[in-house]
């Protein structure tokens, strides 16, 4: 079984900076990818910046250059630097792990950590 969860949220003025975390814990599987994603209400959740299973970034467009993807494999931990917020960055944003176990991938999500970006 794999627990993901997410921490770091809060409340930030727009041109803040925020830093997400967040801890994989597992019993069994290998993760090969792990990533953030958000949700606003009434719209479809999003990536906002993942690692492949190669090791590479991938970041929405609206994020490049102002935030930053980064891990540490030894605490199966990813991070999300967030500078030069927006408002339209507000949202609640998850983490995902995706774990092969036996073969077969599987996903796993937070419960996800509220970003509010407002004055």
């Amino acid at each position: 079984q794999v627990r993901v969860v997410e921490s770091g949220g809060g409340l930030v003025q727009p041109g803040g900076s925020l830093r997400l975390s967040c801890v994989a814990s597992r019993n069994s599987g290998t993760i090969n990818a792990m990533g953030w994603y958000r949700q606003v209400p009434g719209k479809e959740r999003e990536l906002v910046a993942t690692f492949t299973s190669g090791g590479n970034t991938n970041y929405a467009d609206s994020v490049k250059a102002r935030f930053t993807i980064s891990r540490n494999d030894a605490k199966d931990a990813v991070y999300l630097q967030m500078n030069s917020l927006k408002p339209e960055d507000t949202a609640v944003y998850y983490c995902n792990a995706r774990v092969t176990l036996w073969s077969r991938v599987y996903s796993y999500w937070g419960q996800g950590t509220q970003v509010t970006v407002s004055s």
